[in-house]
């Protein structure tokens, strides 16, 4: 067995339900790890078939995360970037399919030299594989790992029996184990439930993996007696037996993870040294977030908004932007589908801004058209973002140019006036998963514009995940009627930024901004769009 081990390792299961908060909790360790100096990166292993989530719907999966090298993966991939502000990578998310189409195409290639192709040793060696990699790139001290689903499940099965190989090849003080369950309260009988927890760690057990941590996901304190017999029947010390009890905000957590030691109590397990952590600049942006100067009120029009997490990246950058300005953002949801040009001066006009967002396909964009007519025509602030910034360059090609057919090709294959077109490069392309345009692409921002003032710099880069793009053989007729093409990708010239300069301020991108904001990095894009919407407001 291996005695010393420069990277440290920590898996983080679930049990008992699904969406305990998982990525939460370890997005919040990794906070606290790294604010006492630890550099810490965290990966998501999710068990499903699909390579990645790039072609599950967003009421399936909730949002298609995109990293900056252009992996689609899990949104809890955005967590840790927001938490962390250290971009993460096609590493940091590993599927089951990924694992499996991995193996296979070894097996074909004839690496197995002719061995009969299991789950144990070749799927369980392929998922400890993938879990180092980040940690044998020298960069980090301690790898975090997350892994989806709750024990007990058939598809998580070779992921815990991999932790427990892992757990052993590494040696002692070099991983460990958090559980993370529910302690559920019986409103009938007036009490916390510790069998649920109980059950669950005896199926950690049965697969041989023994729980080093306990984080206890509630909604009443827990006393200290119940805490006291969790750690009895779980075989860990009372001191990591962790409350996690639900508060107002995702960013409070850290603070109460602080509160419960559970930094301590894993640096103590992996023998490395803890001091206090520096939060100075997480708990300013909280302050700020908690208390705001003004509410603005801000319209996401979309197709998938009865999920929150469908638009999350949207959701936590007016978080950060809006404590930026000092200000609440109070995102109201209006599907696109309902949206009319009867009923679109009812649903808008008494609010501060207007967000249409990305999405593929037909369904909500004549809803989407007819919102970004009114408050162009109304000149309320607007972002359109990725399929957003499609619709206002159709609209105004609609509406002020003439061209009453004006669509995009993905909606209309026929249409005489695709002002919108499936890019170049895609145009041979069969395969869905992973063939669009994605990850970081450079943009040059044109000088004189609101999009070079904002981020203050002429050129940029920005994340991507589309197929359809700007087409340029309406570039000219655009530009005169009032359309100022105000950022462009320097290699293919394709047109990335739209503005009309005319209105109070009316930007759409074909990139995701949503992507890179950060607790201490928030977009300068949403903070501009907020700040305008601030002052649309105190205008009226």
């Amino acid at each position: 067995m291996t005695t010393q081990q420069s990277t440290k390792y920590i898996f983080v299961t679930g049990g008992v339900t699904s969406s305990l908060g998982k990525g939460i909790i370890a997005a919040s360790l990794a906070k606290l790890l790294q604010s006492q100096g630890y550099k810490t990166t965290i990966q998501k292993l999710d068990p499903y078939l699909n390579v990645d989530p790039g072609t599950l719907n967003p009421y399936e999966h909730g949002e298609c995360y995109v990293t900056e090298d252009g992996a689609e993966t899990d949104l809890d991939l955005g967590h840790y970037e927001r938490f962390l502000n250290v971009p993460t990578s096609q590493a940091n998310n590993v599927t089951t399919g990924r694992i499996y189409k991995s193996v296979i195409e070894k097996e074909r290639r004839g690496e197995f030299l002719g061995k009969t192709v299991q789950v144990i040793p070749h799927i369980t060696d392929e998922i400890k594989h993938r879990i180092q990699i980040l940690g044998n790139s020298g960069d980090f001290d301690i790898v975090i790992t997350e892994i989806g689903g709750t024990v007990g499940d058939i598809e998580s099965l070779p992921y815990i029996e991999a932790v427990r190989q892992l757990k052993w090849d590494l040696g002692d003080h070099n991983a460990l184990v958090i559980h993370l369950t529910l302690v559920p309260y019986l409103s009938a009988a007036g009490e916390l439930k510790t069998k649920p927890t109980q059950h669950s760690v005896k199926t950690l057990m049965e697969s041989g993996v023994q729980a080093d941590i306990l984080v206890c996901r509630t909604e009443h304190e827990l006393p200290k007696d119940l805490r006291k017999k969790l750690a009895l029947f779980c075989n860990v010390k009372e001191e990591a037996v962790i409350q996690s009890i639900d508060v107002s905000t995702i960013y409070d957590v850290p603070n109460l993870m602080l509160e419960e030691g559970l930094d301590r109590v894993v640096l103590n397990g992996l023998n490395l040294p803890n001091s206090s952590p520096e939060l100075s600049q997480w708990n300013a942006f909280l302050e700020r977030h908690k208390n705001p100067n003004q509410i603005v009120n801000i319209a996401l029009i979309g197709k998938y908004v009865e999920l929150q997490d469908s638009y999350k990246s949207i959701l936590e950058a007016f978080i950060h932007a809006g404590a930026s300005n000092e200000v609440k953002v109070n995102v109201v949801s209006i599907h696109s589908e309902y949206l009319t040009k009867d009923n679109v001066s009812e649903k808008l006009e008494h609010l501060d801004a207007v967000l249409v967002a990305p999405g593929f396909g037909e369904r909500g964009i004549e809803g989407k058209i007819e919102s970004i007519r009114y408050v162009r025509e109304n000149n309320i602030p607007f972002l359109g973002i990725c399929l957003g910034m499609q619709m206002a360059v159709i609209e105004f090609s609609r509406n002020i140019l003439g061209l009453q057919d004006a669509i995009s090709t993905e909606m209309d294959q026929d249409t005489s006036n695709p002002v919108i077109d499936l890019m170049e490069s895609q145009k041979d392309i069969t395969d869905m998963g992973g063939t669009m345009r994605l990850g970081a692409w450079s943009c040059i921002l044109e000088s004189d514009t609101k999009v070079f003032n904002i981020y203050n710099s002429n050129e940029i880069s920005e994340r991507h995940r589309h197929r359809y793009e700007y087409n340029n053989t309406y570039k000219e007729q655009l530009e005169n009627a009032g359309m100022t093409s105000a950022g462009y990708n320097p290699e293919t010239g394709l047109v990335e930024i739209i503005e009309i300069q005319s209105h109070r301020w009316f930007v759409g991108v074909q990139y995701h901004p949503e992507y890179k904001s950060t607790v201490t990095n928030p977009h300068p894009l949403f903070i501009a769009f907020v700040k305008a919407a601030l002052e649309y407001k105190l205008e009226k």
